[in-house]
């Protein structure tokens, strides 16, 4: 039988190693940065083997470190979900439950609605909502999950996909009247052109367009690549539509972040029958074994979202809805 001390020692080391700072493991332990740099280097001493290497400016985890990690994150995230179970069995899911999203104005909205319906729900759990234009760390930053716009690059993130967001081409109309009104695609290449990234070529900011002058446009099954013309960017969908009411050019945006502003006449769509590649809408977390309140969260969340956003968006295809509702609740 594992020695008590062994198991705690195998929890703190995690810690540290995931966040790969001492001083952060400790704000998140609530302990001594003092005590937890000892605890660390007396278990590196009684098992012989050094897990961390330690300079001033990093911490890197050394070959043993880095295979004993692996293994000791599994077994500390078993314990913590039995854990977590227990107490679930008891009172239902509790804790602080932390949240990444992106300011994108269709999540100001909606998740801000699904996040109080679930603190009604489960009144155990304190939720916590901080926006991003970009996905953050969800490890070492001590997310418990994250919402993104768009699938995150890094691979050993565990994606569940609750919704998938319409483009269109959407323009001031004042700009319009003096540019002119694009008849085809092609008619892209003489108009200025709002786009949602980062200056550089890169088509996968879940914006359904890239930075690079060239946007990827469907219709009915037809596909086209349409040159644009100079264009103003930003990491920004909020931005970006200010950019385009601000009538600096034509921008490729989600539909359901301007339905307001074309209904009101203060944008116009522009080459209405074609669209760009849709934006899909995932919950991201780092581990599939997960604690009562983030997974009674994502099953609450994926089957609102679902709802709240299939009217004004794509429709996901039968496998994925089927995968949203076999999500059990805590």
């Amino acid at each position: 039988m594992a020695h008590p001390q062994v198991l705690r020692d195998m929890a703190l080391f995690v810690e540290v190693a995931k966040r790969k700072s001492f001083s952060q493991a400790a704000v998140a332990l609530d302990v001594p940065i003092s005590s937890l740099s000892r605890r660390i280097t007396q278990f590196e001493t009684s098992i012989g083997l050094r897990l961390l290497d330690r300079t001033t400016r990093k911490l890197v985890l050394t070959p043993h470190g880095e295979a004993y990690y692996e293994q000791a994150t599994r077994l500390v995230e078993e314990a913590q979900r039995t854990f977590d179970e227990l107490i679930a069995q008891a009172k239902g899911p509790s804790g602080l439950l932390k949240i990444a999203a992106p300011p994108d104005p269709w999540v100001l909205h909606h998740l801000s609605v699904v996040a109080r319906e679930y603190a009604l729900r489960y009144a155990q759990v304190r939720v916590h909502l901080d926006l991003w234009p970009h996905l953050v760390d969800l490890a070492q930053d001590g997310y418990d999950l994250a919402l993104a716009v768009g699938a995150p690059r890094e691979t050993s993130m565990i994606t569940r996909k609750v919704a998938q967001l319409e483009n269109g081409l959407f323009a001031a109309p004042g700009y319009l009247d003096r540019a002119g009104r694009p008849g085809n695609p092609a008619d892209l290449a003489r108009h200025q052109a709002v786009m949602v990234g980062p200056p550089s070529a890169s088509s996968a900011s879940g914006s359904g367009a890239s930075a690079s002058g060239i946007w990827p446009l469907e219709r009915e099954g037809e596909t086209v690549s349409a040159s644009v013309g100079r264009a103003v960017s930003s990491n920004s969908q909020a931005m970006a539509r200010r950019l385009a009411l601000a009538e600096h050019g034509i921008g490729l945006l989600q539909v359901i972040d301007v339905e307001q502003d074309v209904e009101a006449g203060r944008l116009e769509r522009v080459l209405a029958e074609w669209h760009g590649p849709p934006s899909p809408i995932y919950l991201v977390t780092t581990s599939r074994l997960l604690p009562a309140k983030t997974r009674s969260f994502i099953a609450f969340a994926s089957r609102r979202l679902a709802e709240q956003l299939a009217p004004r968006g794509v429709t996901l295809d039968e496998a994925e809805l089927t995968a949203l509702y076999d999500l059990q609740e805590a």
